[in-house]
């Protein structure tokens, strides 16, 4: 049995972590969700986009680690407010996906820095 576990409940009393340098960082970006015809490939609609997690909800985004790069049509898609067919398990690779790309660049950059890591 493992004690340590942070329960949903923890993590939601908890303050967000929020960083405008992670938001400021999607500026001109390219869109890593690239979603197939939804996507608008337009560098100048790319926002960071927060994506689900247990902690977010109504009115509340998720810390500002937990997302991409994501132009408006994918994040609209991502977020429900564009219709788009998923696929089952697609949407969920989607967001892995994102997260990865988004945190690739962000590291190499410089923009998030992971101590003791050989970048």
């Amino acid at each position: 049995m493992v004690a340590n576990l942070i329960s949903r409940t923890d993590m939601a009393k908890k303050p967000a972590i929020r960083s405008k340098k992670i938001r400021a960082s999607a500026k001109g970006r390219q869109c890593t969700a690239q979603i197939s015809g939804i996507c608008m490939q337009q560098n100048e609609t790319v926002v960071f986009a927060h994506l689900p997690s247990g902690t977010h909800g109504m009115g509340y985004k998720s810390d500002d680690y937990w997302g991409g790069y994501c132009c408006s049509a994918c994040h609209d898609a991502i977020d429900g407010r564009r219709p788009y067919k998923w696929k089952s398990g697609e949407r969920e690779s989607l967001l892995l996906r994102i997260l990865h790309n988004s945190w690739r660049l962000m590291i190499d950059e410089g923009v998030i820095v992971i101590k003791g890591a050989n970048v």
